[in-house]
């Protein structure tokens, strides 16, 4: 009698087992800060189940960065989604599914539902020295140095507005002697105005990412020419004053004259 209850009891676990659905969550253990997280998602869960991916960042209490929605498909084909980790801190994070609809029943015993990751950040291995902030004319300066660098070179990749205008190129650089760190200084020239994203990488990998903004060169104000209105002065017209003539009495002989004249013809007059 045992005995038939000890194969049933390995049947139905058998049955339970077969009957439990898969769920594997993958993502590589460790990533450099700035580059993309990427997880894959396989199952057997019937088409339709839909759950959500979370990101944490694990300290002491683990806080949520983002999340994003999965919904298995009808070909059961493996899924992949993205998490960013440009300015996260390094530390260690962990991706966890969450509102899991497991049906009746449930998953697998070999299912896994979170993977731990851990963020490097080799930011701050970076020094810059030219301006973030640049006007169009300068642009884009890239100088600095990566801390105990020597003269290996660094690889850059510059992406601005309109994508990538730069590499992925090694540049050389200069073994400062007192940090051993290596110096760099590259220009990149750009032709419009905008933020503009630099990587960083070595040897070893991804170092990190560092912004600059390039300005706008100012709008020159219209320059206002004085209107110069010409007018013509035409001088007035003066009159010449006319002169006062004074008449001037005859002469005394022509008055004389004239009375001896009028004075013979009376006479003559009478006579007849």
């Amino acid at each position: 009698m045992k005995w038939i209850l000890l194969i049933a009891l390995c049947l139905a676990c058998i049955v339970g087992t077969a009957s439990a659905y898969g769920l594997y969550l993958d993502c590589p253990s460790s990533i450099q800060a700035g580059l993309p997280l990427k997880c894959s998602i396989d199952s057997n869960l019937p088409a339709g189940n839909t759950f959500n991916l979370v990101l944490y960042h694990s300290v002491y209490t683990s806080t949520e960065v983002s999340r994003q929605s999965v919904t298995i498909q009808e070909d059961h084909n493996t899924q992949y989604r993205l998490f960013e980790t440009q300015g996260l801190p390094g530390g260690t994070y962990k991706i966890e599914i969450q509102q899991l609809k497991r049906g009746e029943e449930g998953l697998s015993s070999d299912s896994v539902t979170y993977k731990l990751v851990t963020v490097l950040d080799r930011s701050s291995d970076i020094t810059i020295t030219s301006p973030v902030t640049q006007t169009l004319e300068e642009a884009l300066r890239i100088e600095g140095s990566v801390r105990k660098l020597s003269n290996e070179g660094v690889q850059i990749e510059v992406r601005g507005p309109e994508g990538r205008i730069f590499g992925p190129s090694y540049i050389g650089t200069k073994e400062e002697i007192k940090d051993n760190s290596g110096v760099f200084t590259y220009k990149v020239a750009v032709t419009n105005p905008g933020t503009y994203e630099v990587s960083f990488s070595d040897t070893k990998g991804f170092i990190g990412i560092k912004t600059f903004k390039v300005a706008a060169p100012p709008t020159p104000e219209p320059t206002t020419v004085p209107t110069t209105i010409l007018t013509t002065t035409v001088p007035p017209t003066t009159l010449p004053t006319p002169l006062h003539t004074t008449q001037s009495p005859l002469p005394l002989p022509v008055v004389l004259g004239a009375l001896a004249v009028a004075g013979l013809l009376v006479t003559m007059t009478g006579k007849r």
